[in-house]
């Protein structure tokens, strides 16, 4: 049996086959999947499992370089911002870039897959650049 946090079977296959640069969505419950992009489905009821749980969660295994929020985050302060930016100050995150939604939306295009969240807070939705832990 595993010994890290993860137990879902999807995340974990996903993570262990992310390279450099590649990009895994954490999205909220009501962000779009592009035909193509692989969906992992979370999403069991209004706010289970969260956001940030999720995010927390899937950090405990993956190498993060980088992340993309949508500046709109920032004007509607959703309450998982501020554990955004803890895990951002604390390194966990990479540095950070921020692009409109719309942006947002045309670059979970390009992601190795999207995880839904039962979250249903406005803009609770982030890209995860892989890096490298060497």
């Amino acid at each position: 049996m595993k010994k890290t946090p993860l137990l879902n079977v999807a995340l974990s296959r996903l993570i262990a086959s992310l390279g450099h640069g590649d990009t895994v969505v954490i999205g909220d419950a009501g962000l779009p999947v592009p035909p193509g992009v692989e969906l992992i489905d979370l999403a069991l009821t209004h706010g289970i499992p969260d956001f940030i749980s999720t995010l927390k969660v899937v950090l405990s295994e993956m190498q993060v370089e980088s992340h993309v929020l949508a500046h709109e985050i920032l004007d509607k302060k959703p309450s998982a911002l501020s554990v955004l930016d803890e895990l951002n100050a604390e390194g966990a995150l990479g540095r950070r870039e921020l692009i409109s939604h719309e942006q947002f939306k045309a670059l979970s295009r390009q992601a190795r897959a999207i995880v839904r969240t039962g979250e249903c807070q406005p803009y609770c939705n982030i890209v995860l650049v892989a890096g490298v832990t060497f």
